[in-house]
């Protein structure tokens, strides 16, 4: 079996590797990886994997390495309550009255785009500001501080795959001193008695155990952690890849500018055909026997969405990229109990964005297809140059 990720062939598309996988080897060991793990790419196996959460725990975190249980990255009882913490942040009543505030924003950057030369980079002037403002402003960070957010937000991601994350230690700890403060002061404002806003970081900052005493401190910080990268780094990945499809071929985009509602549609082919998180991890708790591998206890396992959303028992023609799909459930944000908490924003920002530019920029077009961003599990541009006239 040749398949690995991080083979130039697969980091360049992933799509490479998918065949192989489904077809050749559905039980993966990658050993050039310390720790070594597994990988499941079968949609049914994920489908089983992702549901028995007692053998294949998150207990452990859900990146290539064992790390301390904390936040919404372990099993219950402890997930469950964070869970049902910050789900009331991420309803349909939620969403919608995020609506407005996205939409202005959009509107506002494409503005901005608009008064350049006739090009720009989608990813720097667009996809990354939309999706880090929001969630920065959900977590009460001041404007002035978002160049320095999104920096932290993309070390996060950074270390989860590096091959030396020690490299990446005194930007985490700079961060964790930023949000430990920013948090605390928030804490203390509400212990007092004072207003707050209702937001984001009030929730976390107050949140209080059955016993009325405030929620561990690492815990809050894991969460706040948490919410910071999913909030914009996949959601920016999102922007990206379904532009870039849509501009790969021409009549893709003049399609979503004849009919805006066709939005929706694009942002699920998109995540199913480009996922901006190819897969996480998951960490076996008894040695486990799949299609006659067996996988050993304490072992990281790899789900791997960007696999099982190619695999043709589930989804026809799987390696085309059809806008008009009928709809099946893909796997790019999970299942089960640790389904994506954020998928509604994630949803909700990367339609509004992309009747925005339909609308204002019907003449978009590729200059390039720019290059990737680093992290070998995750899936999108890092440039993405345009031209709108």
């Amino acid at each position: 079996m040749t398949w690995s990720p991080f083979t130039p062939g697969v980091l360049a598309d992933p799509a490479n590797g998918h065949h192989e996988l489904l077809q050749q080897c559905p039980v993966h060991r990658c050993a050039e990886f310390d720790p070594p793990f597994y990988t499941l790419s079968l949609y049914a196996d994920l489908e089983n994997a992702l549901r028995d959460i007692e053998t294949y725990s998150s207990q452990y975190g859900q990146g290539p390495r064992f790390t301390d249980p904390t936040g919404m990255l372990c099993d219950p009882p402890q997930h469950t309550f964070f869970r049902k913490l910050l789900q009331q942040c991420f309803t349909p009543a939620a969403m919608d009255a995020l609506r407005e505030p996205v939409t202005r924003l959009a509107h506002e950057l494409v503005d901005a785009a608009l008064t350049g030369p006739g090009t720009f980079d989608l990813h720097d002037d667009v996809a990354f500001p939309l999706p880090v403002i929001i969630i920065a402003d959900l977590l009460g960070v001041p404007k002035e501080d978002l160049e320095q957010f999104k920096h932290w937000s993309d070390v996060q991601v950074a270390a989860m795959g590096a091959e030396d994350p020690t490299e990446f230690m005194d930007d985490q700890m700079a961060f964790m001193a930023y949000m430990q403060g920013h948090m605390m002061g928030r804490r203390q404002a509400i212990s007092q008695g004072e207003d707050v806003p209702e937001d984001l970081l009030s929730l976390i900052a107050g949140a209080r155990s059955e016993e009325g005493e405030f929620v561990p401190e690492s815990d809050a910080l894991s969460v706040l952690n948490q919410l910071l990268v999913g909030g914009n780094e996949t959601t920016t990945s999102l922007m990206t890849n379904a532009v870039w499809r849509l501009l790969e071929e021409p009549s893709r985009w003049q399609a979503l500018v004849a009919n805006p509602d066709l939005a929706e549609a694009v942002v699920e082919e998109s995540l199913r055909y480009d996922p901006p998180v190819l897969g996480l991890w998951r960490n076996t708790t008894r040695p486990v026997e799949v299609h006659g591998e067996t996988i050993p206890e304490h072992t990281k396992v790899l789900m791997n969405y960007a696999a099982a959303n190619r695999d043709a028992s589930v989804f026809e023609r799987p390696d085309e990229f059809d806008m008009h799909r009928p709809r099946k459930r893909h796997m790019s944000f999970g299942l089960g109990v640790h389904f994506c908490l954020g998928a509604p924003m994630a949803r909700l920002e990367a339609e509004i964005m992309l009747q925005v530019l339909a609308q204002r920029m019907p003449d978009l077009r590729l200059l390039d297809s720019g290059s990737r961003i680093a992290p070998f599990f995750l899936w999108g541009r890092n440039k993405l140059p345009v031209a709108w006239r």
